[in-house]
């Protein structure tokens, strides 16, 4: 699953150098020599069920790449790797969902989306590790002003837990969809320096 060198620039993942580390868990560049990694996450209906909803069937290679190499365009997205071991998948996106951005007009918002794909690194604190680092990196690189996990929906309670952990709350609008929470973190009025990233 190779790239074409003939493949618009436009037409694959928008490429970036940022690196995140603590320690075991390290978020790198998600690239076009991915594919391997990311297509088997896509077709487990039991991954899909927790980041995408019940009932989302297996995706083709075709809608798995025309999903990241899309989100990739205004965002950075990462491979998580747990002591080397790709794991998962995150990214860190300018916020996309009009109705929440008129809410915020005056704001620098991103968002965070994030999968875990190996089913045995479920509950072993990877997720958490992962959000602080983009949290981190929101914050003090981008210097976004609020930041926002979107879609966290009541079927995946364990990943609205992880979120509050780390100090994000429930936001009061919904959106469209009643079963989905907001959960937003708002930057610390002063930041602190020494985060990982590499």
């Amino acid at each position: 699953m190779t790239p074409s060198h003939d493949t618009p620039a436009a037409e694959r993942i928008r490429e970036h150098s940022m690196a995140l580390s603590d320690g075991e868990v390290r978020l790198r560049p998600m690239t076009e020599g991915d594919w391997d990694i990311l297509l088997p996450w896509n077709r487990d209906v039991g991954v899909l069920h927790f980041s995408d909803g019940p009932g989302v069937p297996p995706r083709s290679l075709e809608e798995t790449q025309g999903i990241y190499r899309g989100v990739s365009q205004d965002a950075y997205c990462f491979i998580i790797e747990w002591a080397g071991r790709p794991v998962g998948e995150c990214w860190l996106q300018r916020l996309n969902l009009d109705w929440l951005r008129r809410l915020h007009p005056s704001d620098d918002c991103r968002r965070i989306d994030i999968t875990i794909g190996e089913k045995d690194c479920w509950g072993k604190g990877v997720g958490s590790r992962a959000v602080r680092l983009l949290v981190e990196f929101a914050f003090e690189s981008e210097r976004a002003d609020v930041v926002f996990a979107c879609d966290v929906a009541d079927y995946n309670p364990r990943s609205r837990r992880m979120f509050e952990s780390l100090g994000f709350e429930l936001s009061k609008e919904r959106g469209a969809d009643p079963i989905r929470a907001y959960l937003t973190l708002r930057r610390p009025a002063r930041a602190t320096a020494g985060y990982g990233h590499t």
